[in-house]
């Protein structure tokens, strides 16, 4: 790694640490006016990290969904979604244990969305995919997100508010379905030891698509408050904030139909 980002990765690192010690309120990470000003430094450089990796992420997400799959910009600016979105996620882990509310919501999302991110990666790097100690890690930690969101959405369906922190049953669903889906593939890949070209592409796009659908919902369906009114009223937030499941949908359709094609050819060339 470049000193340059060495050096980055370490600031970051001191101002979490910082900001954890710092005498906060634990409901707002709101720091005290009478704190150090290293305490508030390191607060907003969490802050302004978290949105401006969430905002080039979800840039650089929608530079790569319509970029050639492959090409010279999907690469390069799959790279800056990589690490903006890692940075952003990570920082959503580690503060939203402090938030007032929604904070379980927030914390499961934040963790499925980085399995999901760098699974996907980690799929994307191996030309030739072998199964080994990443999917075996990976399937315990889907199965304890899945896990998880049903258990939180057992625990808001009981309370007498038909909530838990804020957040209704239905908002653990995606945990559970995307834990799922994962679990299971995680599952057939230690099965099958080795994964085809195909199957190993549709494994990086569905799970690099769904973490970026985590990013694009909490940005322009959970923080609507934040965007102009013009915006909020016109169609361009449900294009956006749907937009990865829209590309899901067109690759991952395209390969596994390739994928079924290339099945039947090698039944009719290799007849029982």
């Amino acid at each position: 790694m470049p000193r340059a980002s060495s050096r980055i990765c370490l600031l970051f690192f001191i101002s979490v640490l910082l900001l954890l010690s710092a005498p906060a309120s634990a409901n707002r990470l709101v720091i005290a006016p009478e704190s150090p000003w290293i305490y508030h430094f390191g607060a907003a450089l969490i802050l302004y990290a978290h949105i401006g990796g969430g905002a080039l992420g979800i840039f650089s997400g929608l530079v790569v969904g319509f970029s050639r799959k492959g090409g010279r910009l999907h690469r390069k600016a799959g790279r800056v979604f990589v690490w903006s979105m890692f940075v952003c996620y990570l920082i959503g882990a580690l503060v939203a244990p402090f938030l007032d509310t929604q904070q379980s919501t927030n914390f499961v999302a934040a963790i499925l969305a980085l399995y999901l991110l760098m699974s996907g990666v980690s799929s994307a790097r191996r030309r030739q995919f072998e199964a080994g100690l990443r999917e075996k890690i990976g399937l315990l930690v889907a199965l304890m997100i899945t896990t998880t969101g049903a258990v939180f959405m057992y625990l808001a369906a009981q309370n007498p508010d038909g909530s838990l922190d804020g957040s209704p049953p239905q908002a653990y669903m995606l945990f559970i379905l995307a834990g799922s889906f994962a679990a299971i593939g995680e599952i057939k890949a230690v099965i099958q030891k080795k994964l085809s070209n195909n199957a190993r592409t549709v494994r990086h796009l569905w799970r690099m698509c769904m973490s970026f659908f985590i990013a694009t919902g909490s940005a322009f369906f959970g923080q609507a408050q934040f965007f102009p009114t013009w915006f909020n009223e016109s169609f361009l937030p449900l294009l956006l904030g749907f937009f990865p499941l829209v590309i899901l949908l067109v690759y991952v359709g395209k390969f596994g139909l390739k994928g079924l094609m290339q099945k039947r050819v090698s039944a009719v060339d290799n007849p029982r």
